[in-house]
């Protein structure tokens, strides 16, 4: 049986009937188990003569959609949703349809979207989703969204939730746990045991029953037409954070003319290699063990290639995955807290040289006229203050934690930049091996807005344990500035950019769109998105505050007249008992600076009820708002900006977030009314 990276029709997942299946599960034979069509939406059909069921513009319209949503379930170990399902349209529309999967838990007001899919296919698939163990109660939502065709169609042939991992997998089901085989016309991956006897080579008993009724995955060489060319048994794309002990079993009959490796690949089509068979193996199953680590979605991919026509074969079975570290693992594993710091308490793990200490842990009280913190713009940061040094040539450095070496890396930073007539490395990024005493610059500063947070991001892996070290330069004594610095996170993995990367569920950044918001009206005086700075001289931002250079949303007062108001509506939340936490980030910076207002519209209320506000000009940097709130209710948040005095009334928003349970911290109630004081520009040091 050879895989050719789509799953053959009906002989997916088949297994005894409903009753067999885990809470969560449905082979849709006779009834839905405990899945239902959520009411207000299309129905899912079950199909007469069992099997699957479906949703099509038989008796429905492109754009309308069908929600069905599972009991309530419990994953108290790691587990794996698996679902095979097939989309199918005529032609090839531009506006295709959807099936999404969102995990709907208890305390959540917003779903979250767990996989999308829009491909059509002439053949079921299999998608696997990890769901990451959890003492909160939670269901399942599928969502199929018809788009364009006359015959647009998306069926469900079954879901499965076990106990296990995604990437867990013994190929005794014929799903074969969602791997495939990378289609090749010179050597594939075949089924190997059981039944199937088509192979010339004397091929072994599997290790899960050690028994002729077991089965396994191998490459033989016997079917080989050109060598040197690959074949690859591919897992399903992780979808949840992991890291610990990969394992398998393989066997090989060879003289030496085999290579057999393992890879991951990312999402971005990143190879790494993570094993490699170094000596021969014996006759009998051996067993391999490696570190694996997916901080992002990754596939773990088995490739055997051979050089000659007497390569026998390699057999691979029963993977399996342990969250704990394998047995040879003596390195200290990587902490992504403990290698970030936002310097409101301290320089958590970060040091300076003992000869000078270039920068200074430093806030700034909300002004008109001097940037505050990126962190919540009351905060603390650092400032090398290279304006006040006694000699050219003068550096400041801050050295990060140790970072084990052979780990791909992100270092996402804020850095912003006050005089300097030339900007070029006044802030430097290094790289130094520790073992070697090499510093490589791998980032600099050409060019940036002064007084804007900018977001860098920086991808690096070294071989070797390294540290991240942040210079600030200060070339001639006639031309230094200041350089701040803050929210440095470093994590694995490779940068995902803001545009290119959806928000979190229950975020919107505003860099793709609008995200759900809504307006009752649009026109030049509602809310619009921008970047960089707005019209009026002396009001609005000067960028956003997700990247510097991204988008936010905000009214423009030249187009408003004196007490307009503008609304933006979030999308309907779900009501749910206990508290939740909004935040946001808002920029009230103008000398007629009006009103900006969040509401609580209950559904079925009228009245809309004041959770926060604030009046007039409050400070040129952008100040975090933290709002703790209650709603058993569908409700809706609404934010509503009121266009002040003049026309240097720009009023801006960003970053807004939605969380289950009481705010973390709690906002400074003294910064409500105008930041007009006598200290405006003080620096606290």
């Amino acid at each position: 049986m050879l895989l050719r990276g789509v799953l053959l029709a009906v002989q997916a997942l088949q297994l005894a009937g409903a009753l067999d299946l885990p809470a969560g599960s449905c082979a849709f034979e006779e009834s839905t188990c405990g899945f239902g069509s959520v009411f207000a939406f299309l129905p899912w059909i079950l199909n007469e003569e069992g099997h699957y069921i479906y949703v099509d513009t038989s008796f429905a319209k492109q754009g309308e959609k069908a929600l069905l949503l599972s009991s309530e379930l419990q994953a108290e170990e790691w587990s794996c949703l698996r679902l095979v399902y097939q989309i199918t349209s005529s032609g090839s529309p531009s506006d295709p349809s959807r099936l999404n999967l969102y995990v709907r838990f208890e305390d959540e007001n917003f779903d979250r979207l767990l996989w999308s899919a829009k491909d059509p296919s002439d053949s079921w698939l299999i998608a696997s989703l990890d769901l990451q163990k959890t003492s909160k109660k939670f269901k399942i939502l599928i969502e199929g969204v018809l788009g364009q065709g006359n015959t647009a169609s998306i069926a469900l042939f079954e879901i499965k939730m076990t106990t296990g991992y995604c990437i867990e997998c013994d190929f005794e089901e014929n799903h074969l746990c969602g791997f495939v085989n990378r289609w090749n016309p010179n050597v594939n991956w075949f089924v190997g045991g059981g039944s199937i006897r088509n192979s010339h080579s004397v091929l072994p008993q599997d290790h899960t029953f050690r028994s002729e009724l077991g089965h396994y995955m191998y490459v033989d060489s016997v079917y080989v037409k050109h060598f040197q060319e690959v074949a690859q048994l591919i897992s399903p794309m992780t979808t949840a954070p992991m890291s610990g002990c990969l394992s398998f079993y393989y066997q090989l009959l060879q003289e030496n003319d085999s290579i057999f490796s393992v890879y991951t690949r990312d999402a971005a089509g990143l190879y790494e290699e993570i094993w490699k068979r170094g000596r021969s193996g014996s006759a009998a199953w051996n067993l391999a063990e490696v570190e694996f680590s997916a901080p992002y979605p990754m596939e773990v991919i088995f490739e055997v290639a051979f050089n000659g026509p007497k390569g026998g074969y390699v057999a691979v079975d029963d993977i399996s995955f342990s969250p704990v570290p394998c047995q040879n693992q003596t390195e200290r594993p990587f902490s992504a807290i403990e290698a970030s710091c936002n310097f409101e308490e301290d320089l958590c793990n970060f040091y300076q040289d003992k000869e000078g200490l270039g920068w200074t842990r430093v806030k700034v009280k909300p002004n008109m006229y001097r940037t505050g913190d990126h962190t919540s713009g009351i905060g603390y940061y650092l400032l090398a203050n290279t304006k006040f040094t006694s000699q050219p040539g003068y550096i400041g450095r801050l050295y990060g934690p140790s970072l084990p070496g052979n780990l791909q890396y992100c270092l996402r930073f804020y850095y912003a930049i006050y005089g300097f007539l030339k900007m070029s490395d006044s802030l430097a990024v290094y790289i130094f091996e520790e073992n070697h005493v090499v510093q490589e610059k791998v980032w600099s500063v050409l060019e940036s807005p002064r007084g804007v947070w900018m977001q860098a991001e920086i991808p690096f892996k070294k071989p070797m344990p390294t540290k991240v070290v942040f210079m600030s330069l200060c070339k001639s004594f006639w031309d230094c500035g200041l350089v701040a610095l803050d929210d440095i996170t470093i994590e694995l993995g490779s940068c995902w950019s803001p545009e290119r990367m959806p928000p979190p569920p229950g975020e919107c950044t505003f860099e793709q769109d609008e995200c759900a918001f809504t307006q009752e009206r649009r026109n030049r005086s509602s809310w619009h998105r921008r970047r960089g700075e707005t019209p009026t001289s002396y009001t609005g931002p000067k960028g956003d505050h997700t990247t510097g250079v991204g988008y936010y949303m905000y009214i423009e007062a030249s187009h408003m007249v004196y007490g307009q108001k503008a609304r933006l509506l979030s999308w309907p939340l779900r009501g749910v008992a206990g508290k939740h936490c909004l935040t946001f980030f808002y920029h009230m910076y103008g000398a007629g600076t009006g009103l900006l207002s969040v509401y609580l519209k209950k559904e079925g209320d009228s009245e809309e009820s004041l959770l926060w506000r604030r009046r007039g000009e409050q400070s040129i940097s952008w100040l975090r708002a933290l709002i703790e709130y209650s709603c058993e209710r569908q409700h809706q948040i609404i934010f509503e900006a009121i266009r002040g005095v003049s026309i240097r009334s720009d009023t801006a928003i960003d970053d807004v977030k939605f969380q289950a349970g009481p705010c973390a911290e709690t906002e400074d109630i003294t910064q409500q009314s105008s930041g007009y004081s006598e200290d405006l520009n003080e620096i606290e040091y």
